[in-house]
């Protein structure tokens, strides 16, 4: 019905009328066109009874996605004039909802089965709807899924409207938390855990968007004290309702949002909340085996119960710090990172990281800091901060056994009592504290490894091999089997070494080396006690101090002593760095890869998402296009059926199946039909249109002509009139044009003087300033002609300069050369005169040389062979440097060897075998 209302009454009173006679489509179109209408977009009170009609139509026939387009068009309508009004017709359409949903309820006799479907908003799907026509379920169980299960849809349909439409409203915000604490009572009541968590994504997702769009128009203010209050209070119910189903995951998910809002605005909340938020820590950190982190969230709630709760009675206290104590104990005594791969130390960094944040604690990446969160140093906060003062004291017993004692054979037998005990021990707590109930029983199976271990640690320690009868006997409290497994993931952790040979039935631990810490303080231990066992036997006497003798060669071992530990520390130093370089290499190039797989990662599950999301928008506009062709050939159907019905003749379809096809093509079959009769009736029509127009031309051509001529005539008149006007107007105005003239000319004589004094008055200004222009640019120019000259001088003074430094540097130059060139000279006559003085040397070795040999052989009684010189005629001394004794001086012997550079002619008797280096002048 696509009736357009000129006023919302007669829309609301036409809704009425169609809905006593049963017409409850109809009346539901009505009421939705006027509140999407365009014409009505003020707010009035007939257009919110309007709402109200609507909400509840579209209850009663299930129209969730026409509810929600009315909700979102009305408050474009009312959310800046009535706000209230918006929020009374909400909580209607969830009250209407709910009721429904309720009542079909109590109309159904098996609500297990009536529920049991894994998503509410999954359709039908085709295998279901054939088994249930093919299968014999009649009963009772169906009927009721049938009545009750698309109720429980439309319910949770309208939660999630209602967040849509509330998500970013600042004046709706109590609505909106009340919704979600609503929801989240659904989810619980019936067991529904996907909604849970799709709730609780839509819920996320809302709060993101509220951080990233901060621009938006009423947008809620997270700085607010009452808004923060109400999205936490929201968060902590989801955390309470997820820990109730199970839901470890979205539990974990939701404690991070938390966590998140308080980092947003940085302020502390409610000490009741953070306790509701450290309890809840504690359940999602022990269902994780996160020992460690399930200790500290304990110590964290036991602080805040302690100091805020001033209602707290010192029974509830002291369970409290009971189960601090047992959750540290239960923590493993070793580190969990030794002997893990690479790549479970990262994630188990980057897990630790985010839990610690958590529970208020900051943890760096550096290697440095991984024992800020250990079980020893909660331990000693624990002692520190006067924990153990407030326990029981099966709890302190135990604590004093398993740390401190040294029982290698009595310890399991002295816990075991403790351990029942303990397991008695709990209970529910006042109205007062942060969690309902406490149980230490769940802190024994780890309290018995716990002990295990230490027996273990201690036996091994005294003892090289023991049977596992005995050891058995020693543990009642767990079987061998379990003591193996025990014994294995200590012994992966390096926190035992141990071997079992079944074959023998016996256990063999490992000798450790010397260095061991173990080994260590057993020597220590024992050097003691022998230390003070001999000074009670021998008592010492009373000697002379030695330190007179000591001290001289104390300061050197003390200075020797200190440069082997300075170089001994630089080298670990190196060692450190290099290490710690190679492992921030590998932290990088590990943490590149998980970034990049990540991102891989999260690439595809976009992509995933993306065409799921086109594939299920895909799904649903076909389907809405097929439903549309089926009502829009169901409307063709009906009209041509009545057309039908009015001519007399018989139904279109009869005996047959109608269908979607079959109805398309009859109905496109009747308008084909339909159209070609009327484009008949049309050309038809057409065709004595024709007839007629032709023949009212024919009958109106004489009288057209006439009035032509008739308005020729008429024109003709009009002109000559319009002329002979127009030649009397000129005259007229020709006659005034001369009387003015002669009026202006008695004036011709006063204009000319003034004209001429005028000109002479401009001529003497125009000379007077060409005079000055003149005189200006002679100024100019003769300025301009001195800068050139001074500019030409010092070009010429620059000129001038430049050519007598040239002449300087070319003379200096001139006068270099000839310098190096009488150096050289000087250094070739030196030379040369040091060749003379050298030559001289050797002829004057020689004849040393030869004189040597003839008083040798006249030493042994030989006859002196006649010489060269006895036979040469008398000259000059040899050393006076001529030519002629070196000829003589080399003359060979007929009865003698004569050496190679003596047997020369007289032109080559003063050549010599080439001489080695000659120190001349004390050089060489």
């Amino acid at each position: 019905m696509a009736t357009n209302f000129a006023k919302p009454e007669n829309a609301l009173k036409r809704a009425e009328e169609l809905i006593n006679v049963g017409q409850k489509e109809e009346a539901l179109k009505a009421l939705h066109g006027v509140i999407v209408s365009r014409r009505h977009r003020a707010w009035t009170k007939t257009l919110e009874r309007i709402m109200f009609k609507h909400i509840e139509l579209c209850v009663d026939m299930r129209k969730g996605r026409i509810a929600k387009e009315g909700l979102i068009q009305y408050r474009m309508v009312c959310q800046q004039v009535n706000v209230n009004s918006l929020e009374e017709i909400i909580k209607h359409y969830m009250h209407l909802s709910t009721q429904k949903a309720e009542h079909a309820r109590s109309q159904a006799q098996a609500l297990d089965d009536a529920l049991d479907v894994d998503d509410l908003e999954a359709d039908k799907k085709p295998e279901d709807l054939m088994l249930s026509y093919v299968s014999g379920e009649k009963g009772k169980d169906r009927s009721d899924r049938e009545l009750v299960t698309p109720w429980f849809k439309f319910l949770w349909e309208t939660y999630r409207t209602v967040l849509e439409i509330l998500r970013n409203n600042s004046k709706l915000e109590n609505l909106y938390a009340m919704t979600a604490h609503r929801a989240f009572q659904f989810c619980k009541e019936y067991k529904r855990t996907t909604e849970f968590r799709r709730l609780c994504e839509i819920i996320r997702n809302h709060l993101a968007n509220l951080n990233k769009y901060r621009d938006q128009r009423d947008r809620p203010d997270l700085t607010a004290p009452e808004s923060l209050q109400l999205y936490l209070d929201t968060r902590v119910e989801q955390l309470k309702i997820a820990t109730e189903l199970e839901l470890w995951q979205e539990a974990f998910r939701s404690v991070e949002d938390i966590h998140g809002l308080m980092c947003i605005v940085k302020k502390h909340p409610k000490a009741s909340l953070m306790g509701v938020y450290y309890a809840k820590l504690t359940e999602i950190f022990w269902t994780s085996s996160s020992q460690l982190f399930h200790a500290y969230a304990w110590l964290k709630l036991f602080s805040l119960q302690k100091s805020f709760n001033k209602k707290l009675n010192q029974n509830d206290l002291q369970l409290i710090a009971s189960s601090v104590v047992l959750a540290a104990l239960a923590a493993p005594p070793y580190d969990l990172s030794i002997g893990a791969s690479h790549l479970e130390l990262e994630n188990e960094k980057d897990r630790n990281i985010r839990m610690a944040n958590l529970i208020g604690f900051n943890l760096d990446l550096k290697l440095e800091n991984r024992e800020v969160l250990s079980r020893s140093s909660l331990l000693a906060e624990l002692v520190s901060k006067g924990v153990m003062s407030c326990v029981t004291q099966e709890v302190k017993d135990l604590y004093h056994l398993l740390e401190h004692e040294f029982l290698p054979l009595d310890l399991a037998s002295k816990v075991e009592p403790l351990l029942t005990k303990i397991s008695k021990v709990g209970g529910k707590l006042s109205s007062a504290a942060a969690l309902p109930e406490v149980k230490l029983s769940q802190y024994v199976p780890s309290l018995e490894k716990l002990a295990t271990l230490r027996l273990l640690q201690q036996v091994s320690q005294v003892y090289q091999t023991v049977k596992i009868e005995n050891l058995s006997e020693k543990i009642p409290f767990i079987d061998f089997s379990l003591v193996e497994k025990i014994s294995v993931d200590a012994m992966k952790h390096k926190f035992i070494s141990m071997k079992v040979d079944h074959m023998k039935g016996t256990i063999i631990f490992s000798n450790p080396g010397l260095e061991s810490e173990s080994v260590r303080d057993q020597l220590m231990i024992f050097a003691e006690h022998l230390n003070k066992s001999r000074s009670m036997i021998y008592t010492p006497a009373k000697k002379a101090s030695k330190l007179g003798e000591i001290l001289p060669s104390l300061t050197e071992t003390v200075e020797k002593e200190h440069k082997r530990l300075l170089a001994r520390k630089l080298i670990i130093e190196k060692r450190k760095e290099e290490q710690e370089r190679l492992l921030l290499e590998m932290e990088r190039e590990e943490e590149t890869k998980r970034l990049r797989l990540q991102k891989l990662t999260e690439e595809a599950e976009q992509k995933r998402l993306a065409s799921e999301y086109e594939q299920r928008k895909n799904q649903r506009i076909l389907k809405e296009i097929e439903e549309r062709e089926l009502e829009e050939a169901q409307a063709l159907l009906q009209e041509a059926e009545k057309r039908k019905g009015r001519k007399g003749k018989k139904p279109l379809i009869e005996g047959e199946k109608v269908t979607k096809q079959s109805v398309m093509e009859l109905a496109l079959s009747e308008q084909l039909r339909e159209r070609q009769e009327m484009e008949k009736k049309l050309q038809k029509l057409a065709k004595t249109m024709d007839y007629l127009e032709r023949a009212k031309r024919e009958e109106a051509a004489p009288l057209i002509e006439a009035a032509y001529q008739q308005r020729l005539e008429e024109e003709r008149v009009l002109h000559e009139r319009e002329q002979e006007q127009e030649v009397e107007l000129s005259r007229q105005r020709h006659d005034g044009d001369l009387r003015e003239k002669g009026r202006l000319s008695r004036m011709l004589e006063n204009k000319m003087q003034f004209e001429e004094r005028l000109l002479n008055h401009r001529r003497a200004e125009y000379e007077r300033l060409r005079g000055e222009r003149e005189e200006r640019v002679n100024q100019i120019l003769q300025s301009r002609k001195q800068e050139r000259e001074m500019k030409r001088k010092m070009l010429f003074f620059l000129r001038s300069e430049e050519e007598r430094l040239n002449k300087e540097r070319e003379e200096e130059e001139a006068r270099k050369r000839e310098e190096a060139e009488k150096r050289k000279r000087e250094e070739a006559e030196r030379k040369a005169k040091l060749d003379q003085i050298a030559a001289k040397q050797r002829q004057r070795e020689m004849e040393l040389e030869e004189k040597e040999r003839l008083r040798k052989e006249e030493l042994l009684g030989r006859s002196p062979e006649p010489t060269a010189r006895s036979a040469l005629p008398d000259g000059p001394p040899p050393d006076s440097g001529s030519a002629a004794a070196a000829p003589a001086q080399g003359a060979p012997s007929p009865a003698r060897y004569v050496p190679k550079f003596r047997r020369a002619g007289p032109d080559n008797s003063r050549q010599a075998p080439p001489p080695g280096p000659t120190r001349v002048n004390n050089r060489w």
